[in-house]
């Protein structure tokens, strides 16, 4: 970690005197590391710095972990943390003044905000659990004002109101003089809502991009006033007008960037390569497992360890083999993976933020996909992969967590349609998963329908259109 925290010390240093040099520049501001992957991977970091003649600042308001893997990717960009934005160390009136605005947050802002506004539109049902280890499901997070629909406007009214909320000093001072406009890779990440409210005071454009096809249904209410709002199809756009009461016209459809990840076809030889660093034989079919977090899926082990057993009881072990790949946020994948450690024709994944490139080349080669929720089906289906879903639950019995991870609204037209197979119990999961191996080809043209509905469009050119917007409402071009 000492080591991370001078790597990163080091690329601030190197690049301070270009910032003083070139004057103010736009921040990209780098909040949540599976929206930061994305603006990486698919190339919209570069393609931002090329349109801005380099004129684009890091703003990394996440744990230095979270930093080091993309310093190399961003060499020469201008570097930003939150220490140096938001310092604990502060004259004491601000002390007072952020203190007061922290506990008015508690009980009115972005926690009771969201969960009030799930509440009232229906979203998460089934899934409110007092004391949830994702905030965004805890109840007892909802503040203590009365659910009266009038007093939500008024909550809003404050949360965004960037004269009434607490902006460090440090912030406006370093923006005022620093910063031309900000783009936010996840406008509904907590963190990001303070540099929101200091762009806001300053008069400084504001571009935020909805961070996930799934975002605009329960992950918070989204911040008014801004220049722009990306998202990546029609359905978004109508749920930011129909939830959130933004003006269509501000709001631009750019296809989904990760499927320019998929848009270039892989050639077999690189698959092939992929499954020989992993331990598996290139030339035998390989049914993905894709894992879900251990927040909205505490009982991973339990299908894990049926899977490999009937893998072995069933005499699959001759016929195709099983790759487990945990989601990036799953910390305990070696308990959680146990039963798939160690046997031939078995291989686990690292949790990484990182390996995109090899998830592209997995959803255009494995045979089958298997997962219980997550954009990882939506991948599948874009890739025209045959996917099952997982609808039924292997907790104690009266717990739910498999059927409830899909009951939100952002699934139901992927999960209503034929573009999967959907598994209520064991034997339907591995009736399902031979089915997908003996005839690849079913539900091929239904994949490709719900693919273009659900991702927006597929041409490989998602990056380039989320960057035309973004300098189009920062009013900036290279060289102007």
């Amino acid at each position: 970690m000492h080591e991370t925290a001078e790597l990163i010390a080091d690329a601030r240093d190197s690049t301070a005197g270009a910032v003083r040099a070139s004057g103010r520049r736009a921040w990209l501001l780098l909040v949540d590391p599976l929206p930061n992957r994305i603006f990486f991977d698919c190339g919209i970091v570069d393609r931002l710095r090329a349109a801005l003649d380099d004129r684009l600042t890091a703003v990394w308001l996440v744990h230095e972990k979270h930093i080091r893997p993309w310093l190399e990717r961003s060499e020469g960009m201008p570097l930003v943390t939150r220490e140096e934005l938001m310092p604990f160390r502060a004259p004491f009136g601000e002390r007072v003044v952020r203190r007061l605005d922290i506990e008015l947050d508690k009980r009115i802002g972005f926690f009771p905000l969201a969960i009030r506004h799930s509440m009232r539109h229906g979203f998460h049902q089934g899934r409110w659990i007092p004391g949830h280890r994702n905030f965004l499901l805890d109840p007892d997070r909802i503040g203590p004002l009365p659910r009266w629909n009038f007093l939500d406007p008024l909550m809003a009214r404050w949360y965004f109101s960037p004269r009434l909320r607490y902006v460090p000093s440090a912030l406006l001072e370093r923006m005022r003089a620093e910063c031309s406009g900000l783009v936010v890779t996840n406008l509904q990440a907590r963190v990001s809502m303070t540099p929101m409210l200091a762009a806001r005071r300053l008069g400084l454009p504001v571009v935020g991009n909805v961070a996930s096809w799934d975002h605009q249904v329960g992950k918070g209410v989204l911040s008014p006033g801004l220049d722009r709002y990306l998202v990546q199809n029609e359905i978004m756009r109508a749920d930011l007008e129909r939830y959130h009461g933004i003006d269509p016209s501000l709001v631009v459809v750019t296809g989904w960037p990760q499927s320019d990840v998929y848009h270039r076809r892989r050639p077999r030889a690189e698959y092939e390569a992929l499954l020989a660093r992993l331990g598996l034989d290139p030339g035998t079919p390989v049914v993905l497992y894709a894992g879900n977090t251990p927040t909205n899926q505490p009982y991973e082990a339990s299908y894990v360890s049926r899977m490999v057993k009937w893998w072995a009881a069933s005499g699959g072990a001759e016929r195709f083999q099983l790759l487990f790949r945990p989601h990036p946020r799953d910390n305990q994948v070696r308990e959680r993976f146990a039963a798939a450690f160690g046997r031939p024709g078995l291989a686990v994944q690292e949790a990484s933020y990182t390996d995109l490139d090899d998830l592209a080349v997995l959803l255009q080669h494995v045979a089958c996909v298997v997962a219980n929720g997550g954009t990882i089906l939506l991948d599948a289906v874009a890739n025209d992969r045959p996917s099952v879903c997982i609808a039924f639950d292997a907790g104690p019995p009266g717990e739910r967590w498999a059927d409830l991870n899909l009951g939100g609204q952002h699934y139901r037209e992927l999960i209503e349609s034929d573009a999967l197979e959907r598994a209520d119990d064991f034997d339907g999961l591995f009736a399902a998963v031979e089915r997908a191996l003996a005839r690849p080809d079913e539900r091929a043209a239904e994949r490709a329908r719900v693919s273009r509905e659900v991702m927006g469009e597929v041409d490989g050119r998602a990056a380039e259109r989320v960057v035309d917007a973004i300098v189009d409402a920062l009013g900036v071009r290279a060289g102007g």
